[in-house]
């Protein structure tokens, strides 16, 4: 099987896509290698922009790559709006499958065509979005799952939505959950006592602004308050959040680090007292994944995918509730019972999600992709 992946969202700096898009490629190197017993797979990853080079590291030996001097808004342009230039004619080569990380499909001549749909955020609250996501995804993106020969999904959430929302047929959708880091759980809580860390892209979506206002309550009552980390790049819309950070009381209790390069996660985990993922909607929350692996209590929201991956493992609050999450925060703060209770639920949950069996499961969409593209 001859399988072509869009890398590009993984190029730079990796968000939950980014870092979706990099560890399935790894996954399918390992699961299928040539010659292997599971049948091999002559995976090929394929980028382009004008001013990043793709330098494959030694972790994607395994496959093949393409790089392209074409600026990413360009061949967006040409691809989401154009349906040109095809895929083999880029890349120079055939393929049985396209793989695009997103919701729009990769033009292909030939291959059949497979998309990865996060989350419906887009089309909810285009607002929340910008560039090319505001542009082509709430016109483009019901046309393009249909047309699809199968759809990769993150979670049942997910699914559902993609199902009601473009009519698209249960059949053609697949669950392809990510997976856990293979991080040995920490040994305990840190020996300082560790600060609240929010980890994610600082976007509307993610609801920071409801997280400042828990902190502001809790600081308002108590002075023995551990730090807020809040690490993540920053948009636009992260204006508002970070002027409140240069004023009281937040200024002395409050840390925006910014990006958090792969390499330094786990750190930035280990030194955690608790992770707390108030998003407004997540079609997943790869953060939750990690910092429960390790063994760091987790409060997440009540929406979207966030419950679906918890499970009991983890608080469960009302993102629009600002009292009811300081309430959490104070719970695994100050209870040292409950806190050890839900880092030992985490790991057990955590165990559940595998790299191995997501790329078990991407392949078998791969093979579902090609046998319809064959018969229609």
């Amino acid at each position: 099987m001859r399988v072509l992946i869009d890398y590009r969202p993984a190029l730079r700096q990796r968000s939950g896509v980014g870092e979706y898009t990099h560890e399935l490629a790894r996954a399918l190197i390992t699961a299928f290698p040539p010659n292997g017993p599971g049948g091999r797979l002559d995976l090929t990853l394929f980028s382009s922009s004008l001013k990043d080079r793709f330098i494959p590291g030694a972790e994607l030996a395994g496959a093949a790559s393409v790089d392209r001097r074409v600026p990413v808004s360009l061949l967006n342009f040409a691809w989401h709006r154009l349906n040109w230039p095809a895929a083999e004619t880029l890349a120079r080569g055939a393929f049985d499958v396209t793989h695009s990380l997103h919701p729009l499909l990769l033009p292909a001549r030939d291959a059949a065509q497979v998309i990865t749909i996060h989350d419906l955020n887009f089309l909810s609250h285009p607002e929340r979005t910008r560039a090319e996501i505001r542009r082509d995804y709430p016109a483009l993106a019901r046309d393009h799952a249909r047309r699809a020969d199968a759809i990769i999904v993150v979670s049942q959430f997910t699914a559902r939505e993609v199902e009601q929302s473009f009519d698209v047929p249960r059949a053609r959708i697949s669950v392809c959950s990510p997976g856990a880091p293979a991080w040995p759980p920490r040994e305990g809580p840190p020996a300082d006592g560790g600060y609240v860390l929010f980890f994610g892209t600082l976007e509307p979506r993610k609801n920071l602004g409801g997280l400042l206002d828990a902190y502001e309550r809790l600081a308002a009552r108590r002075r023995d308050l551990p730090s807020l980390v809040i690490a993540g790049q920053a948009t636009d819309a992260a204006r508002v959040w970070l002027d409140r950070l240069a004023g009281e009381p937040l200024r002395s209790l409050v840390r925006h680090i910014g990006y958090v390069d792969p390499s330094r996660r786990r750190a930035l985990y280990e030194g955690a007292r608790v992770l707390v993922q108030p998003s407004f909607e997540e079609g997943f929350g790869i953060p939750v994944l990690e910092a429960m692996a390790l063994g760091v209590p987790v409060i997440a929201a009540n929406r979207g995918a966030l419950p679906e991956v918890v499970g009991d493992a983890g608080l469960i609050i009302d993102p629009e509730n600002a009292d009811e999450l300081a309430a959490a925060i104070e719970r695994v703060v100050d209870d040292g019972e409950l806190a050890a209770g839900l880092a030992a639920s985490g790991v057990r949950r955590a165990r559940q999600f595998s790299w191995a069996r997501t790329a078990q499961h991407v392949h078998a969409a791969y093979e579902r992709a090609i046998e319809r593209r064959r018969t229609r």
